[in-house]
């Protein structure tokens, strides 16, 4: 089974959940870059809007200011860039200064150009499992049998990336999104249904509050962490992934040795 690829991210936004605000300079953003790198991340996935429940959107042109720079100063680090974006003009933007992955969150469904983007820049589209923005997903997490609906609703983007031309893709079941805590317990006992898809699976459940849900005693970013690293390391045991995408990449790559 081939090892599976870590994406470390890095969020440069005042409000994202975990990170917020700790990596807004280019400075501070560049050191945390060197520091994945260094402890084991192939893939950096850079954010310039944050996702998580309840955030607000934030303008296009702020989240090109906030990501490019950084984009730019860290290109030759010798990880591969994954900008984490629903939007098409941050995604040109971002793959123009260096990125080679393009990481929607909403698989195309925000911004369907996105994927005439990825088709004409050849970069790798993951698409992931969205039902709505982060002010209403919450309200979106209805399932009859959550397996087989999300590994549905992912093969229509699916389709439509491929129409668009576009020929690299990864799918991600979307933990967190439109999903309450069973559910996405659910989910991974149902990642078959997306094997089914027989594409390259990206799965990042890093700090999310499913996580925390489990976590026995005092719930920290610490505790998020380790409980993260232990579920993927037995994840990886039952199903070959393309990536995992964490906040932790030290504790990540410790457990997957």
């Amino acid at each position: 089974m081939t090892k599976p690829l870590i994406m470390g991210v890095l969020n440069i936004t005042p409000d994202s959940f975990s990170d917020g605000g700790k990596f807004e300079s280019v400075e501070a953003a560049v050191a945390q870059a060197k520091l994945l790198i260094s402890e084991g991340a192939d893939i950096l996935d850079i954010g310039g809007e944050s996702t998580r429940p309840g955030a607000v959107r934030v303008p296009i042109e702020l989240e090109i200011a906030r990501v490019i720079p950084v984009i730019q100063a860290i290109r030759n680090l010798g990880a591969e860039i994954s900008i984490d974006t629903m939007n098409s003009e941050t995604a040109e933007a971002a793959v123009a200064a260096g990125a080679t992955i393009i990481n929607d969150v909403s698989g195309g469904r925000n911004d369907p150009r996105i994927f005439e983007v990825a088709a004409k820049t050849s970069s790798t589209l993951i698409i992931s499992h969205w039902r709505g923005h982060s002010t209403e997903m919450d309200q979106l997490n209805q399932y009859q049998n959550i397996g087989a609906e999300v590994a549905n609703e992912l093969l229509v983007q699916v389709n439509l990336a491929k129409a668009a031309g576009v020929t690299k893709i990864v799918i991600d079941p979307g933990l967190g999104f439109a999903k309450d805590v069973e559910q996405n317990w659910q989910l991974l006992d149902e990642l078959g249904e997306l094997e089914k898809l027989g594409l390259p699976i990206l799965i990042g459940p890093s700090r999310k509050r499913f996580i925390a849900a489990r976590i026995e005693g005092e719930d920290s970013l610490e505790a998020r962490d380790e409980a993260t690293a232990e579920l993927l390391a037995e994840l990886t045991k039952k199903h070959s992934f393309w990536g995992l995408r964490v906040h932790n990449v030290r504790t990540t790559v410790a457990r997957q040795n």
